[in-house]
């Protein structure tokens, strides 16, 4: 048996219907993981659903909306899961939002506080709600998705980057916890990733340009890049792996 293979494992992944985190859902469905696909909009969930289970087959992916800001919300969406697939083993929280671009003394509070909330509050919000069922069956994988922003400064990101800082640490704390009882809790820090999210920072040629010459390997992320850290970490390939977050950011760091 491949040590990636997820055969009969229930995963939800937030913020699925595109990019990174639709990537992991497919990903993880590959190797034979009945995936919920989750964001803010049901026909969208629904389309990304549709299409992984005419590749993967039927069941392979079913699709239940949920706000990661509305915690009722999320409650329902383990409900819904738990319903129709079974308690889940595999939780990936991608979803965050960044609504504000420039320094940190112009941020407004409102702003600060929905990028605190939704990064950071809403992955400890579906990790408490993940965890009951894992502590029964005595094992289970969560990953969170970071960035290497939460590594350093940013003039234009800052209060995402000191989000994304809070998640490390959030996958340490909860990691220390629950590692007696066979629950690992892993993260990644993607790079800049072409994705619709970062479309600002990669969306300007000249500056996608310097951008890239700086990284060691020439190019900025595509979304496939990341799923294969997320499957790594949601398999028994890394079932001694826990309160890591792996850099995934094609050199930039380095």
């Amino acid at each position: 048996m491949s040590p990636f293979d997820l055969s009969g494992e229930v995963a939800i992944v937030t913020g699925s219907s595109r990019g990174i985190g639709r990537a992991i859902a497919e990903g993880l469905a590959a190797q034979g993981a009945r995936v919920v696909i989750s964001s803010r909009k049901q026909d969208a969930c629904e389309a990304v659903a549709a299409e992984i289970n005419a590749a993967h087959g039927d069941g392979s992916a079913v699709a239940i909306a949920a706000s990661i800001s509305e915690k009722a919300q999320l409650e329902d969406l383990f409900a819904q899961t738990v319903a129709r697939l079974g308690p889940v083993d595999i939780l990936v929280c991608n979803a965050a939002s960044n609504p504000y671009y420039g320094s940190m003394d112009g941020i407004a509070d409102e702003q600060f506080r929905k990028i605190l909330d939704n990064n950071v509050i809403s992955n400890h919000w579906l990790i408490q709600l993940a965890l009951p069922a894992m502590r029964d069956k005595g094992d289970g994988a969560i990953v969170i998705i970071s960035s290497i922003g939460g590594l350093r400064a940013s003039t234009t990101i800052g209060a995402y980057c000191i989000s994304k800082a809070a998640d490390f640490q959030l996958v340490r704390n909860y990691a220390a916890e629950n590692g007696k009882h066979g629950i690992r809790i892993n993260g990644i820090a993607p790079g800049l990733v072409k994705t619709d999210f970062a479309k600002a920072l990669w969306d300007n040629p000249d500056a996608l340009a310097a951008t890239e010459k700086a990284l060691a390997m020439r190019r900025i992320g595509e979304p496939e890049d990341i799923a294969g850290a997320a499957v790594y970490l949601a398999s028994p390939a890394a079932k001694w792996t826990t309160g890591q977050t792996i850099v995934v950011d094609g050199g930039a760091t380095i």
